[in-house]
This record gives C-alpha cells, sequence and structure tokens, in this order.
C-alpha cells in the first residue's frame, strides 16, 4: 500500500520551484496528513531558495540536456545514475503521486514513477511546452496547461487551470500611480547579465529623472559589484541593489513597473500581482519559450516587449520615460492582464491531485 506522500520534482531555476512551493504549501493546508517530498537538481540557487525555508530537499545528479553543446555528453552521463537515485526515492517513500514541475530534474523522477506504474502529473508553465515535459507526455497519465493556446500539444491529457503562485502574489494593492516612480529590476533567481549591463548603461541617460524615479534592482551574485558601482558614478545613491530580494511580492506592491524577464513564473507573478511590465525574454531560452510568454501578453496588450536583439541603453531609457511622463500607462497594461488572472489555479491543481491520488491516476 502507498503511503499518503507526493514527490514534487523540478529544478534547475527558481521559475520551477517557486510554484512547487505553492502547488505544496496548498497540498498540506487541504490535506495535513501528507507528507511531501521536494526532488530537484543539485544547482546552489535550489539549495539556497530551500534551506531559506527549511524545506527538505533532494538533490538528483542531473543537468540539463538541451542547448549545452559538447557539455550535454556530461550530462548524458549523468541520467543512469539520476534514474538509478531516482528508483531508490520511488522505493523509499513509495509515493501516491509524482508531480512534474518542468525542468530537467523532473525528468528521471517522473519517468522512473511512470515504469513503477504510480500516478503522475506534469505543470506546464509556459505557453510553449518544454523539452522535459514534451519526452514525458507520453508517458504520464495528466498534465496541467497554463495558457489555452497550448492545449493542442497535450494529446489529449492536458487541462487549463493556469500557474501556481505563492499565496502573497494574490491581493496585492496596486501602486498609487503618483509620486515617486517605482521601478523594479530583476532578471530572474541567478539574475541576467546583458540586463544588469544594459541598465548600468542606461542610468547616466536618466540623470535629469533621478528625481522622480527609486530603483530595486536584482542583479544575482556574479553582477554585484559592478552594478553597485554602476549606480554610484551616476549618483542614483538611493537604489537597492541585491543579489537576491526574499521579499519580492512587497516589491511587486510598491513598484509601478517591473523590468524583468519572461519566464514561466516571473509571468504569471506579474500576472496574480497585476503589475505593468517591460519585457527581455532570455534569447537563449529553450525552444525560445520566453518569448513565446511574452508575446502572449503582449498580444493582450499587457505588457511591453524588447528583446535582446533590440536591447540598448537608448532604447530603455526611452521606453522607461514613456512610463514616467504618462502615469496613466501602467494602469492600462496592468487592466488589461486581469482576464488572464485565475485566482484558485493552486487550489483547482491541488484538487486534481487529490482526486488522482484517489483515482490511481485516471483525475
Amino acid at each position: 500500500m502507498r503511503r499518503r506522500t507526493i514527490i514534487i520534482s523540478g529544478g534547475g531555476t527558481g521559475g520551477h520551484l517557486y510554484p512547487a512551493l505553492a502547488v505544496g504549501a496548498k497540498l498540506k493546508e487541504l490535506d495535513p496528513s501528507l507528507s511531501l517530498v521536494y526532488v530537484g537538481s543539485r544547482r546552489s540557487v535550489e539549495r539556497t531558495i530551500m534551506d531559506s525555508r527549511r524545506i527538505p530537499f533532494i538533490a538528483l545528479p542531473v543537468e540539463g540536456l538541451k542547448g549545452r553543446g559538447f557539455r550535454m555528453l556530461g550530462s548524458l552521463a549523468l541520467l543512469p545514475w539520476a534514474m538509478v537515485r531516482s528508483f531508490g526515492i520511488l522505493l523509499g517513500t513509495r509515493p501516491g503521486l509524482v508531480i512534474g514541475m518542468g525542468g530537467f530534474s523532473s525528468g528521471p523522477v517522473v519517468l522512473s514513477a511512470a515504469l513503477f506504474r504510480i500516478p503522475t502529473l506534469i505543470l506546464e508553465q509556459n505557453a510553449a511546452p518544454g523539452f522535459t515535459n514534451r519526452l514525458l507526455l507520453p508517458f504520464v497519465n495528466k498534465a496541467v496547461a497554463a495558457f489555452p493556446s497550448s492545449l493542442s500539444c497535450f494529446r489529449g491529457k492536458a487541462v487549463v487551470l493556469g500557474n501556481p503562485v505563492r499565496e502573497e502574489f494574490y491581493g496585492l494593492r496596486p501602486s498609487a500611480g503618483t509620486g515617486i516612480f517605482s521601478l523594479l529590476i530583476f532578471g530572474g533567481s541567478q539574475g541576467s547579465h546583458i540586463l544588469n549591463e544594459v541598465v548600468v548603461g542606461m542610468l547616466p541617460l536618466l540623470g535629469p529623472d533621478k528625481d522622480r524615479l527609486e530603483i530595486f534592482h536584482q542583479t544575482g551574485s556574479a553582477d554585484l559589484d559592478r552594478v553597485k558601482e554602476g549606480y554610484a558614478r551616476a549618483a542614483f545613491g538611493q537604489a537597492v541593489v541585491a543579489p537576491f530580494f526574499e521579499n519580492m511580492a512587497e516589491l511587486f506592491e510598491q513598484a509601478d513597473l517591473c523590468l524583468c524577464r519572461a519566464g514561466a513564473t516571473t509571468i504569471a507573478e506579474l500576472i496574480a500581482a497585476r503589475k505593468a511590465a517591460i519585457l527581455v525574454p532570455f534569447a537563449k531560452a529553450a525552444d525560445n519559450h520566453q518569448l513565446c510568454n511574452a508575446r502572449e501578453l503582449e498580444r493582450l496588450q499587457a505588457a511591453e516587449v524588447v528583446t535582446e536583439a533590440e536591447l540598448s541603453p537608448e532604447l530603455l531609457a526611452s521606453r522607461l520615460r514613456t512610463f514616467l511622463d504618462d502615469r496613466g500607462k501602467a494602469g492600462r497594461l496592468e487592466a488589461n492582464l486581469e482576464p488572464l488572472r485565475t485566482e484558485n489555479a493552486a487550489d483547482n491543481i491541488v484538487g486534481l491531485c487529490l482526486d488522482m491520488m484517489k483515482g490511481g491516476g485516471r483525475g
């Protein structure tokens, strides 16, 4: 008999872990008797996020395959050991359900569960299904899609339930739209080098506007010192620059505009918080999925998009100044996000999970 255990697997970036944490928190809220096991990769960002929340976490010896060039050979060499490790985790926990959140580390665990005939569910947070989820689709019982436009990719196995987002992103008050304009810049949990570089180049161009602008900039650890020096040189002494912000929901609430990437979790948080954004999709994202995500919002006039090919300090300063000069512009983008909001995404996903546990995967 399987224990009342659920394995939640997926990692590589915070973009996979945060939805996993949202689903896990809701599962425990609805059924405190459940035991949750989180499985991810050995990347430091995952360990940092999980340790900060004191959540038990198993790291697999696995790396991504897509877009790694010759390094893919090393990733392939790790797969047999990752599968063996996954078998051991499953035998040790005997879960009633395995949830794959996307990302390369979910592959071995979900595939192993399918081979053991353990009910499996994958969550696809992007507008275009990712490499790992496409490979897993023939083996899993069910899938959850975030966007109706991607349903046709799932061979009848998917239902649209939205993206799970941490509870604190719902119910945020809209920014006042008056006084100092607050800009929140972040490039994901690991930062974005190109975004950091262009922002540093943009700062001198915003000199005349610095008195009506406050900036919070999450840089990642690699560029922290260089970015801090850039703000100091441009005399933006009041800017808050840090490698990582734990209080991201609080910063979302006070921001008038976000300048950020277009990963699935970022998009979901922008939608939940109804926050205007200039999106700069990561050009090397697998299958260009960030551009697909960004275009979904742009199509609804719910965000502005600047590709990496277009990105320059001059263009970014010009775009930002349009928001400074027209304080109603951000509000119009926010209003267009409303139709995309799914208030109960985590609840609906958890309901499906519990049904699958009862029904042996049928849901």
